[in-house]
């Protein structure tokens, strides 16, 4: 990992690193493995973010599975949630009767995953559950649980392994959180 990243005038210091990610995400298909069982889930990825963590856990699942995604928009450029989620582009999956697995880079305010939650809940799947590689403590305001929880973080910006800074660095291998030392002021978050 290197040491520092730097865009837009801020300054980003390591804070997960690529080995402790595939760590986590074999521990987290391990889990779904074991809960999903003789089932046929379908994983339901939120793009752009999740692309990557999507991709790297399904080659760990070893039961049999669909995807689909959902992409929504909620940031903008910005490195705070505008508070307004867009649809734009739906599933092409049918969802009723079937056990549904959402699939996000990180639980942030929770909006995205509320949205996500009430459009899946008027197709009656037969279960819905959630998978984040990220939650922020103490931030999200939504009143069920996510299931899958591969890092609790604290209410950092943070970019890389697909999470983006006005839809750049999703590229990096590893996780950055923006340095208090960095050279632009951050913005709450």
């Amino acid at each position: 990992m290197t040491n520092l990243v730097k865009i837009k005038g801020d300054t980003f210091e390591p804070f997960i690193t690529e080995e402790q990610i595939q760590k986590r995400i074999r521990e987290l298909a391990a889990h779904i493995n074991a809960d999903y069982a003789g089932k046929t889930p379908i994983f339901i990825g939120v793009l752009n973010g999740s692309f990557i963590f999507l991709a790297d856990l399904i080659r760990e699942i070893q039961v049999d599975c669909e995807i689909d995604f959902f992409k929504l928009s909620s940031y903008g450029d910005a490195k705070i949630s505008s508070g307004q989620v867009t649809l734009l582009k739906d599933l092409n999956c049918e969802v009723a009767g079937r056990d549904i697995l959402v699939v996000e880079d990180i639980v942030d305010s929770g909006l995205s995953i509320a949205f996500i939650k009430n459009i899946i809940e008027k197709e009656k799947p037969k279960s819905l559950k959630f998978v984040t590689l990220l939650i922020k403590k103490g931030v999200p305001k939504i009143d069920f649980p996510v299931d899958y929880v591969g890092f609790e973080i604290p209410p950092d910006f943070v970019i890389g392994y697909g999470l983006d800074y006005a839809q750049k660095v999703r590229n990096l291998k590893s996780i950055y959180r923006l340095s208090p030392q960095g050279t632009g002021t951050p913005e709450s978050v």
